[in-house]
């Protein structure tokens, strides 16, 4: 009896909250707790619009989502992410997507008195818009180390004027604000989402895709590498066996000196250089070892390295003869067109 007079002094309007809440919860398979302490309310309305082709932001109070989750199964266990200001938000998209989606919704805030610094707070040295004037003061008592310079207000040395952790006081959280550094990020902090049962926390969520990237390249050559040495045929490493194994047999052959078609100009020019090396041996000892034939064999050898070598300078020496022409047509051509 006690219980049913309290249920029914509950207004109409809360038991409403708590249905479409629960509601939300069954029309969605994604759905997740965020912060929304700080954000005005103006820009509170306007994240709200700005989600709307993609999820759906509900705003109430805790002890009604609590309600709304306890009366939902599963979404219980979510209850423990429900801070001093909260909301829920429900969406089709997956949770990875949903948390890259409202970390660039973020937008840079000033700093209150007395709030904590979420990072190192630093003023970068250099000049400023300021004239000379009260400011100064204000800005060396807040810490900031502030000089005049040209008839102007500059910043001496670049400073860090609050760690990570540290409370703002009134002069600094001031200062920034004038200074136009907004060390704060406004916007929905996702605290936990729920998708078939699991949950996800920013922690599980912020993924650098450039380093995921990296290593999957990383990852792919590796394996391919791998399959290669192991001799694992797939279509996309077949090529590349084929080729390697074309290779080693053909070296095996020269080595074995094995004589088939495939490997005989090799044999054949090895065995020439080998001739060579020992004819040129020879002659070093003694220029009476060889006979005309031989003597006629290296000339041409000697020659014929003479003049592979020749061409490579020749080269290097037209292409520089072009690069100064075309950075003479081209100095030519700007002076056309400047006058």
């Amino acid at each position: 009896m006690e219980e049913n007079h309290h249920a029914s002094h509950i207004p109409q309007w809360k038991k409403d909250e708590v249905e479409e809440i629960k509601k939300l919860i069954k029309q969605y398979p994604i759905f997740g707790v965020v912060g929304v302490g700080g954000i005005p309310a103006k820009q509170l309305q306007k994240m709200r619009r700005n989600l709307k082709d993609n999820a759906v932001l509900k705003v109430a109070r805790n002890a009604l989502i609590r309600r709304a989750l306890d009366e939902s199964g599963e979404a219980k266990e979510m209850d423990q992410y429900i801070d001093v200001q909260t909301a829920l938000i429900f969406t089709e998209q997956n949770p990875f997507k949903l948390y890259k989606s409202l970390e660039k919704s973020k937008s840079p805030s000033p700093i209150k008195a007395g709030a904590i610094a979420p990072r190192d707070i630093i003023v970068e040295k250099g000049p400023t818009s300021f004239p000379p004037g009260p400011i100064l003061g204000e800005m060396q008592a807040a810490g900031i180390p502030a000089a005049i310079d040209k008839g102007s207000v500059v910043i001496k040395e670049t400073k860090t004027v609050a760690k990570e952790g540290e409370k703002v006081s009134q002069k600094l959280a001031s200062m920034l604000t004038r200074l136009e550094i907004y060390p704060m990020e406004v916007g929905l902090d996702l605290k936990a989402v729920l998708e078939n049962g699991s949950t996800f926390t920013p922690d599980v969520l912020a993924i650098d895709e450039d380093k995921y990237f990296t290593d999957i390249v990383l990852a792919t050559q590796q394996a391919f590498n791998m399959s290669v040495f192991a001799a694992y045929p797939t279509s996309d490493n077949i090529q590349t066996l084929i080729a390697k194994a074309a290779t080693e047999s053909r070296n095996f052959g020269v080595n074995a000196v094995v004589l088939e078609s495939g490997v005989i100009d090799a044999l054949l020019g090895k065995a020439q250089s080998q001739m060579l090396s020992v004819a040129s041996a020879a002659s070093a000892n003694n220029e009476e070892a060889l006979d005309d034939e031989l003597k006629e064999a290296l000339g041409a050898a000697a020659s014929a390295a003479v003049v592979a070598t020749t061409p490579e300078k020749e080269e290097v020496v037209e292409e520089k003869e072009e690069e100064e022409t075309a950075e003479e047509d081209g100095m030519a051509g700007l002076g056309a067109l400047f006058g």
